[in-house]
């Protein structure tokens, strides 16, 4: 009869008679799953750096506190909210994880050009999450040329400009991810650094709603494909495409629109986070991958 030798928080290892170890999985109790999300979220990330831009406010703040919750010391870049952006770093630096703050306006391609190498004097980075979007309810026939250059600008230009610097640091002889001990097991011998790239829905099933927001989405998408074959093997390149997150800031939303998301809600705060925080530490094998986080909708 198999005897116990070891008893994990998901697994039981075994020895049969024959002196041969095999696992036999059984089911999570709600303490071992306490557990998981508790190793989860304190350790994944421990002692990694990360740039999250447009992390002041929204979505871009949700990423960032989500990567200090998994143990990483977090850039905060901002663009004209600075109040927020201190307010942010106070909430991570309350988390236990060191933070700053840098200001560029992505718009600008030189103050793109130099927000890694700020960043760089920091320390080296593991991750670059592009975050910061302009998004206009804009029609075709409504948008200007300076309204389309600007969002191509800070939706597309920066993150080829930010994603082309870090890649530049991101080399097998100068890591971005800390090399030794237990967060090298988090990365394989070849990735020292990764990339995600906020998508929308829409990016994938343009309509002639928001038309510049989603032409520069949909470059964003194909985009984040051919990064990821170009920067391979060093750096993994994928995107979260979302869709009901947070309601507009400026105009109340019906919620009759949630009757065109498959799931008939909006989605939950940590269902996010867990798909950022799962491209970040997740299989270094998955590259190239845009994940909807939409709750359905780019399907019909």
């Amino acid at each position: 009869m198999p005897r116990d030798i070891i008893t994990s928080e998901n697994s039981r290892q075994e020895l049969d008679n024959s002196g041969q170890f095999f696992w036999q999985p059984r089911s999570l109790s709600s303490d071992d799953k306490i557990f998981r999300v508790m190793q989860t979220n304190v350790s994944a990330l421990n002692g990694k750096l990360i740039l999250v831009t447009g992390a002041a406010r929204r979505v871009g703040r949700i990423l960032a506190l989500a990567s200090a919750r998994a143990g990483a010391d977090v850039i905060v870049h901002y663009g004209n909210s600075k109040s927020e952006a201190d307010e942010t770093k106070k909430e991570i630096a309350s988390l236990g994880r060191k933070a700053w703050t840098v200001q560029a306006d992505l718009s600008q391609a030189d103050e793109v050009a130099n927000l890694i190498s700020q960043a760089n004097k920091i320390g080296a980075l593991y991750a670059l999450v592009n975050s910061a979007a302009v998004f206009e309810p804009l029609t075709m026939q409504e948008t200007k040329l300076s309204d389309w250059e600007r969002h191509l600008a800070i939706n597309l230009t920066a993150p080829f400009l930010l994603s082309q610097a870090f890649a530049k640091q991101s080399t097998p002889s100068a890591p971005a991810a800390v090399p030794g001990g237990k967060d090298a097991a988090l990365s394989s011998s070849s990735i020292v650094g990764r990339i995600v790239n906020l998508l929308d829905w829409r990016a994938l099933r343009p309509g002639a709603d928001h038309f510049p927001y989603t032409i520069s989405k949909a470059a964003l998408a194909a985009m984040t494909k051919s990064l990821a074959v170009s920067l391979a093997p060093n750096i993994s390149v994928n995107g979260l495409a979302l869709g009901a997150i947070l309601p507009p800031s400026d105009k109340p939303v019906s919620e009759d629109f949630l009757k065109s998301i498959p799931a008939g809600r909006w989605s939950k705060q940590e269902e996010l986070e867990d798909a950022l925080i799962f491209l970040l530490t997740g299989p270094s094998y998955i590259t190239g991958e845009i994940v909807h986080v939409d709750g359905g909708r780019h399907l019909v």
